[in-house]
């Protein structure tokens, strides 16, 4: 059973005729109308059953229209919501704002791979399947614990801005946290969720949204969060870009380099024992005599060159000629390219378990992520289907899974800097010292690496007893831990204790 409440955007159309008495002022503003844009939402029922417990819940899919102060239309924003049916008590029940990165995805990822009562069925290491391929039930999904909302930021998924308004007003980091903001503050007040436990979850860009609005919410609209859950993490992207003089990501991208080496059977016999183990050694030498010998520079001398190189071809499998000529800083981008040039074939960024193959082997970067071709066409056949055979939302505009049509991006204060929202999350949990924090990390992401979050989050400079606030994971698996199998059952589980945690008794 569904109900359909839609009100089809109305174009007020004025036909050329000529009325004298009409004043300059109101031809002005009848000129100047634009579209009125109304909220198109699909209400359908369902059920689940999670670790034995028979779940009934309604989800609505559609649009909700931002306005400005005159209540005119800025944005039409696309979501799709599941609520608990049979709670008494809304103010007990905990509601979580889902949304992933980019900046320009839409939330399909952690939807139809994570947190969302269904999946996409992949191979249990998380490779595809051929197609067609299938939508199952997902019993890990976060819905016992939690009502969820997916939001697709303006331009992403099924978001539009509204006729006769600049998409750009959308498209940078404040712009961005703004909107969606505002979207939050619409849904609360829309829904009557102002009293319940509120969460965010943010993955990959999701995650510098997230630390973002965990300040604008508090100071803007007076919204104190119980808890944020970052997955893949970005906060402070001087820890991610390759530039010249920023030394920094090669110490933090090392042990991700190692781990791909490992799962590849790149390394010498005593170190493709133990995962682990082997990290925790990769860590060290990063931390210790390879930071140091990347600050000295040109004073660096030739008998420490070789020891260093020598090191560092060790934990990442690539030979001391390679890494010597890269005067030991190897880039992600040569990396992958470079890992298994031997056998022909390229690694991939956002989970370097995936393999690919490039028109030879002889140049310097790769000609596309391989992990990131193989679960697009899933998810991208899998959503469109699923909006319209399931939850019942028609819509004839592409669905943006991942779009550059955000670019340029404004980075607003930081276009001379690099961007960290690290402080403001700081900032946030200062202010609400109840707010706890989830941190889920790949050790086989070669996008987000893992060392480089935990380098932010040791930097935060946060008291003792709010460190203790943040609660970290790990996953055998890359970016999308969760589609492996036995990463997104550990995610679930781990995510049980955070939202014991995070909830008032």
């Amino acid at each position: 059973m569904w109900r359909r409440i839609s009100i089809v955007a109305i174009l007020t159309v004025f036909c050329g005729v000529i009325v004298p008495a009409q004043s300059a002022e109101k031809q002005a503003a009848e000129k100047e109308e634009i579209p009125v844009l109304e909220d198109s939402i699909s209400e359908t029922r369902h059920a689940i059953e999670i670790n034995g417990t028979r779940i009934e819940y309604t989800a609505l899919a559609g649009t909700m229209v931002l306005r400005d102060e005159e209540k005119k239309p800025r944005a039409s924003v696309f979501f799709v919501s599941y609520l608990r049916d049979g709670v008494e008590d809304l103010g007990r029940r905990p509601i979580t704002f889902t949304f992933n990165g980019g900046p320009g995805s839409s939330s399909v990822w952690l939807h139809l791979g994570a947190f969302g009562p269904k999946r996409v069925l992949m191979e249990d290491e998380g490779f595809p399947l051929p197609p067609p391929y299938k939508l199952v039930e997902n019993r890990e999904s976060l819905l016992d614990l939690t009502d969820l909302v997916f939001i697709d930021p303006v331009t992403t998924g099924y978001s539009r801005t509204a006729p006769g308004q600049d998409p750009n007003q959308f498209h940078g980091v404040t712009e961005d946290v703004e909107s969606v903001g505002e979207f939050i503050r619409l849904f609360l007040t829309r829904y009557r969720r102002w009293a319940s436990p509120k969460f965010l979850a943010g993955e990959s860009y999701g995650t510098t949204r997230a630390a973002g609005l965990s300040g604008h919410l508090q100071e803007r609209h007076g919204i104190y969060l119980n808890g944020i859950i970052l997955v893949s993490s970005v906060l402070n992207f001087q820890t991610l870009l390759f530039d010249t003089g920023n030394d920094l990501p090669y110490v933090l991208f090392l042990p991700s380099y190692t781990a791909a080496a490992w799962y590849h059977k790149q390394l010498e016999p005593g170190l493709q024992q133990d995962l682990a183990r082997t990290l925790a050694l990769a860590e060290e030498f990063a931390a210790g005599d390879y930071t140091l010998a990347l600050m000295k520079g040109s004073r660096l001398g030739e008998d420490e060159t070789e020891r260093t190189a020598r090191q560092l071809a060790r934990f990442t499998g690539l030979s001391q000629d390679f890494v010597m000529r890269s005067n030991l800083r190897v880039s992600a981008s040569r990396f992958f390219k470079e890992l298994l040039r031997g056998q022909g074939e390229t690694t991939g960024r956002l989970d370097s378990r995936f393999v690919g193959t490039d028109i030879d082997s002889v140049g310097e970067r790769v000609e596309y992520d391989p992990s990131m071709a193989a679960i697009t066409g899933p998810y991208t056949a899998m959503l469109n289907d699923y909006v319209r055979r399931d939850l019942q939302f028609e819509s004839d505009l592409p669905y943006e899974i991942l779009t550059n049509r955000v670019r340029p991006w404004n980075f607003g204060n930081a276009e001379n800097r690099y961007l960290d929202v690290a402080e403001t999350l700081r900032r946030a949990m200062n202010e609400n010292r109840d707010l706890k924090i989830f941190v889920g990390s790949g050790y086989y992401d070669l996008a987000t690496p893992y060392f480089a979050t935990d380098y932010t989050f040791s930097h935060l400079g946060l008291v003792p007893e709010l460190g203790s606030n943040i609660q970290t994971s790990y996953y055998e698996a890359g970016h999308m831990m969760y589609i492996r199998k036995k990463s997104l059952e550990k995610l679930k589980a781990d995510l049980v204790l955070f939202y014991q945690s995070a909830l008032p008794e």
